[in-house]
């Protein structure tokens, strides 16, 4: 922790950024498993833990737009730094005071707090980002997150076997007061709010929902996002099913984030030749592909293969979906258009895995995996439309560019002629 303080200083702002981002992501990841595993030490049920875990998502899930608007209002600081108050305030909680009734609070208090932090992180990499590199941008956010998420159970394992519950919750506390620290002593550079653009924040939460350009990128975002989660929620499920062991169902989810992670390492060259619309309909069309493919997968090595091929699909959503909500927003409103966005992500965590699970206990996985890739499906035709549309438009610029270059180059022609 030392050496970061003394590092990012030195960054670009960019990476300063998400370096405080990062950090403070690895306490979230480490707090989930900790009030998982300490609330079933205390013998609670798994009704009790489910409603411990679902509280980091139900209130970033209700008041997500309201800090989205924060936000752009007062800009990133203030948000980031009540942000890691709040999950530092939440973990210290879980930490001093001992029993199961102080972790409903802690929850809270660890989810929302992030949530602040996550939104405020987006909003910022996009406005530090130039429009052709917001994309390549976001995917190196993607990729910290990615880091984060792998380090923080890991740290938290180490300490609970080694120490305890609550030297586990003390060691995320660290990682929230150094994120604190870094965004307090002002290595984020200035990103203030737009308090005086009141018109262009005229209209609530559904003006943005509805917007043509946005509510496309929400769609497949949700879309995606569904994928994302529901692989994560069924694949243990599915394997447990055909007789697979633990290790090998860890090795299929295994290759499913190695996938993502390698995907958003080549995201700033994808980004470079294709738009973000065609990125995105590839990616549905993959996705689409893989959940019909999924229940005829009965060995580890093909389940793999398609998790692998999935990870590579839904890899790039994040970035580009982002790039695309910051880039659509009405000026003033990049924030909320984020926090619309986590609200929708936050829903669909809490409410499909109870849809499929409902549907997968009464029709079978098969019905479930159809099911999902048929719902993907629906997306590819409202991606493609946009993707053929930028494909024109692009088309229409380099024609225009031909034509200009052309008319330049016969006038400095004429001109070295000395032709009338």
């Amino acid at each position: 922790m030392f050496l970061l303080t003394r590092i990012v200083p030195h960054l670009t702002p960019l990476l300063r950024l998400i370096a405080i981002a990062v950090t403070a992501h690895v306490a979230l990841a480490a707090a989930r498993v900790t009030t998982s595993l300490y609330a079933l030490s205390l013998h609670a049920s798994e009704f009790t833990v489910g409603s411990l875990i679902a509280l980091f998502a139900l209130f970033p899930m209700l008041l997500a737009v309201s800090i989205g608007r924060l936000i752009d209002r007062i800009g990133v600081r203030k948000p980031l730094m009540a942000g890691c108050a709040a999950a530092t305030s939440g973990v210290l909680l879980a930490a001093l005071v001992p029993g199961i009734a102080v972790l409903y609070l802690a929850a809270i208090l660890i989810g929302t707090g992030f949530t602040a932090i996550f939104i405020g992180a987006q909003h910022a990499v996009g406005t530090l980002s130039p429009p052709g590199e917001r994309a390549a941008h976001f995917s190196q956010l993607s990729l910290g997150f990615s880091i984060s998420a792998f380090t923080g159970p890991l740290i938290a394992g180490f300490a609970i076997d080694h120490l305890s519950h609550a030297a586990a919750y003390l060691a995320c506390a660290l990682f929230t007061l150094l994120a604190f620290g870094l965004t307090a002593s002002g290595v984020l550079p200035e990103l203030p709010g737009h308090g005086e653009e009141r018109k262009a924040r005229e209209g609530g939460a559904f003006t943005l929902l509805f917007d043509r350009e946005l509510r496309g990128a929400y769609l497949v975002g949700i879309l995606l996002a569904a994928a994302w989660d529901m692989f994560t929620f069924v694949t243990p499920i599915h394997g447990t099913q055909l007789g697979l062991s633990a290790s090998r169902i860890g090795m299929i989810l295994a290759t499913f984030s190695a996938a993502t992670f390698l995907v958003r390492l080549a995201m700033p060259a994808i980004v470079r030749r294709y738009h973000e619309w065609q990125v995105l309909t590839g990616a549905l069309c993959l996705a689409a592909a893989c959940y019909l493919l999924l229940p005829f997968m009965q060995q580890a090595w093909s389940m793999a293969a398609v998790a692998a091929a999935l990870g590579l699909a839904l890899g790039t959503s994040q970035p580009n979906v982002l790039a695309l909500l910051h880039a659509g927003a009405p000026p003033g409103r990049g924030a909320e258009a984020i926090g619309i966005r986590a609200t929708i992500g936050n829903a669909s965590a809490v409410s499909l895995p109870l849809a499929f699970g409902a549907a997968g206990a009464t029709l079978g996985l098969f019905a479930v995996f159809w099911g999902l890739g048929l719902v993907i499906a629906t997306g590819i035709p409202v991606a493609a439309r946009r993707a053929l549309r930028v494909g024109r438009e692009a088309a229409a610029e380099a024609k225009a560019k031909a034509r200009n270059d052309q008319r330049i180059d016969e006038r400095l022609t004429t001109e070295k002629t000395g032709n009338p």
